[in-house]
């Protein structure tokens, strides 16, 4: 993903919080295997089921 503007990046939508993340340089190799936004929405994703 090298040389591509940020307007061109993959995005998703995490679960928990429905906001939308972009792709970042440290999730290359595993952004299929991505589905959090942040490491508090993954800790509060059982939370996020009950209510």
């Amino acid at each position: 993903m090298k040389d591509v503007k940020k307007q061109h990046l993959p995005v998703k939508t995490c679960p928990v919080c429905n906001r939308s993340f972009m792709w970042r340089a440290k999730w290359a190799r595993h952004w299929e295997e991505v589905i959090y936004c942040s490491q508090k929405c993954r800790r509060t994703k059982n939370l996020a089921k009950t209510v």
